[in-house]
């Protein structure tokens, strides 16, 4: 028995690297699927197979020439690479939302490196981070995000470019965003650690001899594991909003 022939169409194969290499870049960046807990394998498997599955609807590269490809492979990591930072910063809002949290609750001091994040964090910072995490797996926000990356190849094809001013202003929009959505989260609890602050200020004031700022740490201990239980009730609803606002920053970025 002889050899098998096998004859693929370079124009199709160029389009499943193209489609590949964005989705690559992507999910490199974009939570969930930019932790470490997911090897780069299986990264790489995702995006050949979500490559594979949009390819038919892509239209192929007008010049195949060698320049035209490696210059549209350079165009697609970076459109990728942008559209992966825009969902990572607004899911980052729960992540600063923990941060806040540690630093109003005496926390911060048991900070400690995460291996997996490769980030510096406390308690609440890293329980917030991969609560949201799994919230995104449960909730299938996570089909949502992929619903809204394939949907960038109809606004975006293969041969276009991304316009730097309009990448910058989205990007920059979407930091403000962030840090509003962080606060709007910690906000609650901030407040309550930080009328404690001022009731202990006043308590001193009144009577020093009892010393009220002594129990200035155990009591914001108890109140943030008291109160933050009741504001994870209302994280899944924070994740499935902020999905929708990671799928409007995508397609914001585009032209």
């Amino acid at each position: 028995m002889g050899p098998i022939a096998l004859t693929l169409p370079l124009a199709q194969v160029e389009t499943v690297m193209l489609a590949g290499v964005r989705m690559a870049a992507f999910l490199v960046l974009a939570p969930p699927f930019s932790h470490r807990a997911i090897s780069a394998q299986v990264k790489v498997a995702l995006a050949l197979g979500l490559a594979l599955a949009v390819s038919p609807r892509l239209e192929p590269l007008v010049d195949d020439g060698t320049v035209a490809f490696v210059a549209a492979l350079v165009a697609q990591v970076i459109v990728g690479a942008a559209l992966g930072f825009g969902v990572q910063l607004v899911f980052s809002a729960v992540q600063s939302a923990g941060a806040f949290i540690d630093v109003f609750g005496g926390f911060q001091l048991a900070s400690g490196f995460d291996p997996l994040g490769q980030t510096s964090g406390a308690i609440f910072q890293r329980f917030y981070q991969l609560l949201a995490l799994v919230l995104l797996f449960v909730t299938d926000g996570y089909l949502v995000v992929v619903g809204g990356l394939v949907r960038t190849f109809d606004a975006l094809p293969l041969d276009a470019v991304l316009e730097p001013a309009q990448v910058a202003a989205n990007l920059t929009d979407g930091l403000g965003q962030m840090f509003l959505a962080a606060l709007q989260v910690a906000g609650p609890l901030i407040v309550v650690l930080f009328l404690a602050d001022v009731g202990l200020g006043l308590l001193t004031r009144v009577a020093p001899a009892l010393n009220a700022f002594a129990l200035g740490f155990p009591l914001k201990v108890l109140l943030t594991l008291s109160l933050g239980g009741f504001a994870i009730i209302g994280l899944p609803a924070i994740i499935e909003q902020l999905t929708g606002q990671s799928v409007a920053q995508m397609m914001g970025v585009l032209p």
